[in-house]
């Protein structure tokens, strides 16, 4: 298939690719990264980033010298292999090179889980035959087989956790200096709240500027690193010219980012809002545990982690400072926060890459809008949640089945970034017995036809809402966390 690299083919056909290429990276002192990829010899993607470089709080250089380019290199390589899946995914070719450098073992595990773990949904939802199953870690040239069993003898998987000391978080490892993720949603709120309760040193980070994002930082009235990320638009030409299309590991790129932006800065921490339930998957498929957040889960939280400190002997230290909680406790600490209610919006929509297909507010369609509603009613007012949706999904009837797969009742969980099944039930139980939301007809049916059908002991609210030990969290924040998100 001959054509002009610079150009996607008028039909773009998957199967005739051989590899996916690694090709090029560059940061320069404007703090501007090109990141550049191939497939084959026949289509090439460049991806633009704008780095904020000069942090709003403590003094840094308006432009990067050479030893800071060089200090921070590591994590540039590691954005660019991570970043690298939302090209990828057009075609799943058999074949991977890395032409800059094979990645080193700790980053070469976390890119063997994101391409193919990462791209489960996206596998599962196209109906491929498997999912594909790239291998990072052999040579300057790597190349694995993308779908079955990798060339070359098998490696032993690499484990994050063993890969830390013992403490992970020292004396002079405990953060100073934080950077929290911002994406306009409830869990980042929640987030920066616990850090900014902590007393740590605090700046917010965006990866773009969305109309939620922007009213969230008005409110909290914090500085801002803000970052912006220009895809190739040929990867939107490709797409229409018949390229595979779907959910990427979206979570692992902004984090990226976020280190790099952090490292660049001067801050020694990235804390992000990731919570417990991210880590359940959706439907067991080929295999694996097929996760819509699978790079919000904990173990890609350690790989990423992992990873950053292979990178950099300095790397600011990852980690998600909501994972002790459950969605429905991030909940409960949200509905006090008041001021951000008008601010917040948790609509996947907005975020749409098309901007003819973005909204502007709430959908209340979609089984984000669904599970928000559904975890802020029990700690809310119905008045409240009406002034901040717009509408009271719970009492329109036609929401029903929504709801009831949100606790998998007619099918899987869906394929979103909502709660698992047993933080759900207990929201639902809740509402059967609070008086301001028993006798709506959504809550009715859902006491009627859901929880009637399942044992007295699934969905226990106390369980959903306790805290869980399997974290990352420093000793530095963990009372922080326990303050805001305790009773």
């Amino acid at each position: 298939m001959a054509t002009d690299a610079r150009r996607p083919p008028a039909l773009f056909d998957p199967t005739s690719f051989q590899a996916f290429r690694f090709t090029a990276r560059e940061l320069d002192a404007s703090g501007r990264a090109t990141l550049r990829y191939a497939l084959d010899e026949e289509v090439e993607f460049v991806e633009e980033l704008q780095l904020p470089i000069g942090a709003p709080i403590g003094p840094a250089p308006a432009r990067l010298s050479e030893a800071e380019l060089a200090r921070v290199d590591g994590l540039l390589a590691l954005l660019h292999w991570v970043a690298g899946v939302s090209y990828f995914k057009t075609a799943l070719p058999a074949h991977v090179s890395c032409e800059t450098g094979a990645p080193p073992p700790a980053a070469a595990a976390l890119l063997d889980a994101l391409y193919s773990e990462g791209l489960g949904e996206l596998a599962y939802v196209n109906g491929l035959p498997a999912l594909p199953r790239p291998r990072f870690g052999a040579g300057p040239a790597e190349v694995g087989t993308a779908h079955g069993e990798p060339a070359g003898a098998p490696r032993p998987r690499f484990d994050a956790r063993a890969a830390e000391p013992e403490d992970r978080w020292p004396g002079e490892r405990q953060p100073r200096r934080v950077l929290v993720p911002v994406g306009g949603g409830k869990d980042s709120v929640v987030a920066l709240e616990i850090v900014r309760r902590s007393g740590l040193e605090l700046s917010l980070f965006s990866l773009g500027d969305a109309a939620p994002i922007a009213r969230t930082v008005a409110v909290a009235g914090l500085p801002r690193l803000l970052a912006r990320r220009r895809l190739d638009p040929r990867l939107r030409e490709c797409n229409a010219a018949g390229a595979i299309n779907g959910h990427v590991p979206i979570t692992a790129i902004v984090s990226c980012v976020a280190l790099l932006t952090a490292a660049l800065n001067g801050f020694d921490a990235v804390a992000m809002a990731n919570e417990r339930s991210a880590s359940a998957g959706n439907v067991v498929w080929d295999g694996v545990e097929v996760n819509h957040q699978f790079s919000k889960g904990l173990r890609a939280e350690r790989l990423l982690r992992a990873a950053a400190a292979e990178a950099a002997s300095d790397a600011p230290a990852l980690f998600s400072v909501l994972r002790p909680a459950s969605e429905l406790a991030i909940a409960r600490a949200f509905a006090r926060l008041e001021r951000y209610h008008g601010a917040f919006t948790s609509c996947n929509a907005i975020f749409r890459s098309d901007p003819a297909l973005r909204a502007s507010s709430w959908c209340c369609e979609c089984p984000k809008c669904r599970f928000v509603f559904l975890a802020l009613a029990p700690f809310s007012e119905p008045a409240r949640l009406r002034e901040v949706f717009g509408r009271d999904l719970l009492a329109e009837e036609e929401q029903f089945a929504g709801f009831a797969l949100l606790a998998a009742a007619g099918g899987h969980k869906p394929f979103e970034c909502v709660g698992e099944e047993q933080e759900t039930l207990a929201a639902m139980r809740l509402l059967a017995a609070d008086p301001r939301w028993r006798s709506h007809g959504v809550v009715r049916r859902l006491a009627a036809e859901v929880l009637s059908r399942r044992p007295p002991s699934a969905g226990d609210p106390a369980a959903a809402l306790a805290l869980g030990e399997d974290h990352d969290v420093p000793p530095a924040l963990l009372a922080s966390v326990r303050a805001l998100l305790g009773a």
